[in-house]
């Protein structure tokens, strides 16, 4: 890994335990492997495609074993165009795979510690529910950027699924990203200030601290049904 992105993936941990007021004491950067060998290994033969990033959880009697894969090529052209210095739709997506790896990584550790589950349609919503709030914030420290595309519509308007992906895996994926759209509008249309007001962020962590049923609960009620 290029310098930069060890730096950059402590920087995204960082965001989200102060945006969520959910700090970990574990270090996503401890548990990140870039080799498919060992990424094949920890999966011991499981069915499923082979992504660019994937968190890999194994449950053992002290609780759960957690590595996050993370492709080297998606961590090479970060570090050669790092999104904290210059954010544009030629970094975008590879941003997006590396947020998406690290907020599963920091979901599932943050309710682990509190013996709570985590469904995998909770963990897909979330982590696009962080990309925005993320996105939006490099943004907001980036006047000049330009995604060729308003942020809501860059990730929500027509998302882009992997070919591999069974009906099951397309159908929660969908699931995820229409009621993370519906709620960012909402955020979007609320809070349309530049800056995170104290009120956007007790939503956001009130919004995070909510197992699925209460977030999709949480989504209608904001009028998103």
């Amino acid at each position: 890994m290029g310098t930069a992105c060890p730096d950059l993936l402590g920087a995204l941990q960082g965001q989200l335990g102060r945006l969520y007021d959910a700090d970990l004491p574990q270090d996503v950067r401890d548990y990140v492997i870039t080799d498919q060998a060992m990424r094949a290994a920890l999966l011991a033969g499981a069915t499923g495609r082979y992504a660019d990033e994937q968190l890999i959880v194994v449950e053992s009697e002290s609780g759960l074993d957690l590595a996050l894969y993370l492709d080297s090529a998606v961590l090479e052209r970060l570090a050669a165009a790092d999104p904290r210095e210059k954010l544009s739709g030629t970094n975008l997506a590879d941003f997006w795979t590396v947020l998406e790896g690290v907020s599963h990584f920091h979901y599932v550790a943050w309710n682990a510690a509190f013996d709570k589950s985590v469904t995998l349609l909770e963990l897909e919503m979330q982590a696009e529910v962080d990309k925005y709030v993320t996105t939006r914030l490099l943004l907001d420290e980036q006047p000049a950027a330009t995604l060729g595309a308003p942020l809501l519509q860059r990730l929500f308007a027509d998302p882009c699924l992997d070919p591999q992906l069974d009906p099951e895996e397309i159908d929660r994926y969908q699931a995820a990203s229409t009621f993370a759209g519906r709620y960012c509008a909402t955020l979007e249309a609320s809070f349309p200030a530049s800056t995170f007001t104290p009120d956007l962020l007790r939503e956001l962590r009130l919004f995070y601290r909510l197992p699925q049923t209460a977030k999709i609960a949480r989504i209608r009620a904001r009028g998103c049904a």
